[in-house]
């Protein structure tokens, strides 16, 4: 399954000249492989590699105009995305980039139109005193992954002679053996100075970017990127999928990506090209996760792999199931990753399952105030029937902007909340409320002074007392228990519900775990109301909870 943004639909009906012809050759002429089975080979780009940088340097034709501002020589994409499964060569490819956009021969920049030649650009250009930071999680991980590469790429090629090759650094040297350009390492933002001065940026393994030290950084770099429009600078970032819900920046272009593809926004100069396994994949035969592999790999690297190899590991005793479907067939959502079976649940599912007024329940609370979802969950006690009684969520359209032209925060509507609150106690005869205290501190506190017997505070980030509650939740669905109205964001909510494993088992001898979201832009407020508003209803059971009783005044008919 190929995601790409943009494709021949998205391109205006323009035929996009490109210098990648030039660049796939340099490559393959100049280069060879990196540390490696094949190190020392000469390079040999496959279709996939070919397709992103023909892609990565496009230029916009002669005659064409942006909002009236003639675009003539200059480059079509400031943000190129690589995501692909495990073993597909991508650092690989990182490091070729880099040291084309570094060489003092690089065809990398446009010197004019050629209808004539291949990709309709003459020679291209190299690019003037570059400055190419290389950033990636650690240090270290720098250097033995991109950097680590580009310095073997550098020293087995032909022309090692042009550059001055370090641990720190690499330097490009010109006819006087002085420096002429520079690629480094980094785990950090470049300096002020350096930070000016960016040609080309290189980004690995952008899924471990996920701390705000390194978004920070990413946010610097790109904002440093037109300060050298001469050079039209740009950025490349290589990935496979990783950990949902973490917002690295990774997932960011992911969800960037797919939002393009889907027509919910355009995002000009900036292409994503993402091969996986397919949403409907399944792991749980020998056939099933070759099939799902085969898919997540592209047409050159099928010819060397050994998939029978990959997918034999799930056969593993203690294998961790979720990061191989994620690192090799490179899904974002795993279905090892799954905390329910969005079906299971949505079959437990009826239109008439509605709880009746003065019902004896439980309720369950959580959520956030911006720019996420809020929401309530009634349970009755007699039956097991679930239903949302409240939602609020961030509409995916919202662009509110204020007086100063800023984004404005969406805002759960915190009187409504109280309001429904007062819906359900009037409405319902309520035994307890559990709800998730750190985003509404002082209106649980009210609930508290209000209903002392009744509200009581479940805090999420417990991970003992959430896993046995989330345990019990999958068990009431998988005996069927449970029970619901479809409420159709319940249902989504629950699909949308991942785990993350943590240390341990527990006494029956599975995996512990922590809920975590399976992607980042994807909702999961309402069943985490579903648990809490469960675990109330099996503390009411085992203390067992009466309603109180009805007392009627006879009234004596004459």
């Amino acid at each position: 399954m190929l995601i790409e943004y943009p494709t021949k639909e998205h391109d205006e009906g323009v035929d996009w000249p490109t210098l990648g012809p030039q660049v796939v050759d340099f490559i393959e002429e100049r280069f060879c492989y990196g540390p490696g089975s094949m190190q020392g080979q000469p390079a040999k780009l496959d279709s996939d590699q070919r397709r992103v940088l023909y892609r990565a340097y496009e230029h916009y034709p002669g005659d064409y105009k942006l909002f009236g501002m003639p675009m003539a020589g200059r480059r079509r994409m400031q943000r190129v995305a690589w995501s692909v499964r495990k073993g597909s060569a991508k650092t690989e490819l990182l490091a070729w980039v880099v040291a084309c956009e570094l060489h003092p021969e690089g065809p990398v920049r446009w010197t004019g139109y050629d209808p004539t030649a291949i990709g309709g650009l003459k020679t291209g250009r190299p690019v003037t005193d570059p400055y190419i930071p290389m950033l990636a999680y650690t240090k270290d991980q720098v250097s033995e992954l991109g950097y680590g590469a580009l310095m073997s790429i550098l020293e087995t090629c032909d022309d090692a002679d042009m550059f001055d090759i370090g641990l720190g650094r690499i330097l490009r040297l010109n006819e006087f053996g002085k420096r002429d350009g520079i690629a480094v390492p980094l785990a950090g933002s470049p300096s002020a100075l350096d930070g000016a001065r960016t040609t080309f940026q290189a980004l690995d393994e952008t899924h471990r970017l996920y701390t705000d030290i390194h978004r920070d950084a990413i946010e610097t770099m790109l904002n440093n990127l037109p300060k050298r429009p001469l050079e039209d600078p740009w950025q490349f970032s290589t990935t496979t999928a990783g950990e949902p819900g973490q917002n690295s920046y990774a997932e960011a272009e992911y969800i960037e990506g797919v939002k393009c593809v889907e027509g919910k926004k355009s995002s000009r100069g900036f292409y994503f090209f993402h091969r996986q396994a397919s949403d409907g994949a399944k792991f749980d035969t020998m056939q099933n996760r070759m099939a799902a592999i085969w898919e997540a790999t592209g047409p050159g690297v099928r010819k060397w792999s050994r998939i029978d190899t990959i997918a034999a590991q799930w056969d593993r005793e203690g294998a961790d199931k979720q990061y191989l479907e994620r690192v090799w067939t490179n899904r974002w959502t795993q279905t090892a990753a799954q905390a329910f079976s969005k079906e299971k649940f949505s079959a437990l599912g009826k239109r008439s399952f509605i709880i009746p007024d003065g019902a004896f329940v439980t309720v369950g609370f959580d959520g956030s105030k911006f720019n996420d979802s809020t929401g309530f969950v009634v349970t009755d006690i007699r039956t097991g029937i679930q239903n949302v009684y409240g939602f609020w969520e961030h509409p995916e359209e919202w662009n509110v902007l204020d007086n100063n032209n800023r984004p404005v925060r969406w805002q759960v509507p915190v009187a409504e909340v109280n309001d429904t609150l007062e819906e359900i106690f009037t409405k319902f005869e309520v035994w307890r409320l559990y709800g998730d205290p750190p985003h509404w501190v002082e209106e649980m506190a009210k609930w508290c002074a209000k209903y002392p017997d009744q509200v009581r505070e479940f805090w999420t980030k417990d991970p003992t007392r959430m896993y046995y509650a989330t345990k019990s939740y999958i068990s009431a669905q998988d005996t069927g228990s449970v029970a619901h109205n479809g409420d159709p964001d319940l249902i989504r909510h629950i699909g949308n519900t991942g785990k993350r494993l943590t240390r341990g088992t527990d006494e029956d001898g599975q995996p512990r775990f922590v809920l975590a979201k399976i992607s980042q832009d994807r909702k999961m407020d309402l069943a985490v109301c579903g648990i809490l508003s469960w675990q109330a209803r099996m503390d009411a059971i085992q203390e067992n909870a009466q309603p109180e009783e009805k007392w009627a005044i006879p009234v004596r008919v004459r």
